[in-house]
Order: C-alpha cells, then structure tokens, then sequence
C-alpha cells in the first residue's frame, strides 16, 4: 500500500483518538477510552509502517501539521473550542510548512 495513504490513515486514527481523549472525560468513559487506546495503537503501527519508506523528517512533519490543523478543526466544529485570530493563523502556517516541504520534494531519501 501507498506510504502517503498509510500515512493519511494513520494521522486520521491520532485524530480520532485525540478527540475521543477528550471525550473521555479523564479515562471515566469506557467507550471513548477504548477509542483513545485502539486509535493510537493503530496510529503508531501505521506510523511505524510508513517509516519503512519515508524518511523520519518529511513524516513527522506531515504527521504533525496535519494532525495538528485537523485536531483544530475538529475541537472548533464538535468541542466548540475558540482560537485567536493568531492561533489560526499559526496553525495555517503549519500547513503551508507542511505543503512546501512536500512541494520541495522532501520525500526523498
């Protein structure tokens, strides 16, 4: 399977699993629980998958610009979490970080 879309699958489990960290309420929730301990599980086994093609940089990179701004996203749309005008505008400058790093062919080792 494509490194770049084990990758993907990969920040979309930490996602998940981060949100559900949230709504687990400090561990006092089964279900969110479980979800916090299968979602990094998968994340990292993914992530160690991945890391058999790519290189350590570009993939923690992307891993963490991406997770980050979709973290974000989703605190804003489902937590109702606010940001500062500056906070949005850093996390947009992690994604750009992240598409020029990809643009500059960081995926070569």
């Amino acid at each position: 399977m494509n490194a770049f879309l084990l990758l993907g699958i990969a920040i979309l489990s930490e996602v998940i699993a981060t949100s559900a960290l949230r709504a687990s309420d400090g561990f006092t929730r089964p279900l969110p629980s479980a979800v916090v301990v299968v979602g990094y599980g998968l994340a990292f086994y993914l992530m160690a998958q991945v890391l058999r093609t790519l290189p350590l940089g570009l993939t923690y990179a992307v891993w963490s610009g991406v997770g980050t701004a979709l973290t974000a996203a989703v605190g804003w749309l489902h937590f109702r979490d606010t940001f500062h005008p500056a906070a949005l505008g850093g996390i947009a400058l992690i994604v750009v970080g992240v598409a020029v790093l990809n643009a500059a062919g960081g995926a070569r080792h």
